[in-house]
């Protein structure tokens, strides 16, 4: 069933000399919302933690590799993660509105993509990471669209269509989800026992995950937790932009400071 525990995950051992590392999600970087593409370009140049973390939605819409090639917004994200990647790791997770992030970004960016899920191993406790999407089981229909777009064959068929087209599709399908987030409409959280059944098969006992924009400390009994990630709007009043930080001393929720 979806959301069920995968048979294997990919495992990242942080090297003994990291002492701090940072996550981030739900960015969601367009053109048309410059000032949190501004505070996520000046703090992703200047962190002080070892790697960086970004478990999805980075950008709100990818509509294939190519789009970058081209002067523009993408082509100017990629210059930034390029820069902060000759400084530090810094790893991509797909999450559901930029889930075609291929081969080609990370290239071109330096940057690392990592599975969802996927656990880090950090001063020997292990942490499991996802988006999150994956988890919210009461969405049927966002359940089956997920796996529809994440197949192969769709995706080839997707991305051989021209890159104007594909922005087109791209324009609909955010149009329509705008529509409903506006309507009323609740969306389902992460499913509980789901969690605990990853969280299991990862052998961790914290999950880290973004996609909800709620974020929060949630007790799953049984010494299990999760912990969920802040989206960024920093056209929003009060502006929203928050780091989570994992260090020797623990994790810490620290706001980023404009300018």
């Amino acid at each position: 069933m979806p959301g069920a525990p995968p048979p294997s995950i990919a495992v990242l051992h942080a090297p003994a000399a990291w002492q701090a590392v940072d996550f981030i999600s739900d960015l969601h970087l367009q053109a048309s919302e410059p000032a949190t593409f501004a505070r996520w370009s000046a703090w992703l140049g200047n962190t002080t933690a070892d790697a960086v973390f970004i478990l999805g939605d980075l950008f709100e819409v990818w509509v294939g590799d190519d789009v970058a090639a081209q002067p523009g917004f993408e082509a100017d994200c990629v210059a930034v993660l390029r820069a902060a990647a000759r400084k530090r790791p810094v790893y991509v997770m797909h999450g559901n509105r930029d889930f075609l992030l291929g081969a080609g970004f990370a290239t071109e960016s330096g940057v690392t993509l990592l599975d969802d899920p996927c656990v880090l191993v950090f001063c020997n406790v292990r942490w499991l990471l996802s988006h999150g999407d994956a988890l919210c089981l009461d969405d049927g229909d966002y359940q089956r669209f997920r796996a529809q777009v994440r197949s192969e064959a769709w995706q080839h068929d997707f991305l051989s269509g021209p890159l104007e087209q594909r922005q087109a599709i791209a324009r609909g399908l955010r149009d329509a989800s705008d529509a409903r987030r506006h309507s009323g409409v609740v969306y389902g959280d992460v499913d509980a026992a789901a969690a605990r059944a990853w969280l299991g098969n990862a052998g961790a006992a914290t999950l880290i995950h973004g996609h909800t924009h709620r974020p929060a400390d949630h007790d799953l009994g049984q010494g299990l937790r999760r912990v969920v990630l802040s989206d960024w709007d920093c056209a929003a009043s009060p502006a929203r932009a928050q780091v989570l930080r994992l260090s020797t001393q623990g994790l810490q929720r620290m706001p980023v400071a404009g300018d």
